[in-house]
């Protein structure tokens, strides 16, 4: 099975079709909302249900535990997601609201998000940066890169941001 979220793919699908429906589940997106950690919301009902979902469908730990923190970053993540915008995330936090010069996620905040070593510090990250981006993002880009967080992911956040430009006075 892939390691990576699309659209296509079994993990994709099972992760859209669940977002999608918990607009409707009020409880479990409460529960994952006020998940103020990674590990609580891996000990959460409504995580250890769909994590339930992936393993049937052939997610595969293994000899990489980490992924399973990576999923439950990814579900805490997205319960505060409200729309599925599509385009890079990183591209969006650099996205400028209409009359505005400053983009929605600072410079600062931004590199701030960059320096993140881990899946538990960019998810702290990332629930505060959500609400300034009006809780909408790609919803599998932003999988795939807590999956895959790292060198590369922040890499290609750092190029697909637009920077601000910086006045020489």
């Amino acid at each position: 099975m892939s390691d990576r979220f699309t659209r296509d793919n079994a993990f994709g699908k099972i992760l859209l079709e669940w977002w999608q429906k918990l607009e409707d589940d009020r409880a479990s997106r409460a529960i994952l909302r006020r998940a103020p950690t990674v590990t609580a919301v891996s000990l959460s009902p409504p995580y250890q249900r769909l994590f339930h979902r992936f393993q049937d469908a052939g997610w595969n730990t293994g000899n990489v535990i980490w992924r399973n923190d990576r999923l439950a970053a990814i579900v805490g993540l997205l319960a505060h997601v409200s729309e599925d915008r599509p385009g890079a995330p990183a591209k969006a936090m650099s996205h400028k609201a209409p009359g505005e010069d400053r983009p929605l996620i600072s410079e600062l905040r931004f590199t701030r998000l960059l320096e993140s070593p881990d899946a538990d510090s960019l998810f702290v990250g990332l629930r505060r940066v959500l609400p300034l981006m009006e809780h909408r993002v790609d919803v599998i880009a932003l999988a795939n890169d807590i999956l895959h967080w790292g060198d590369k992911v922040k890499k290609d956040w750092a190029y697909a941001y637009d920077w601000p430009a910086r006045s020489n006075g």
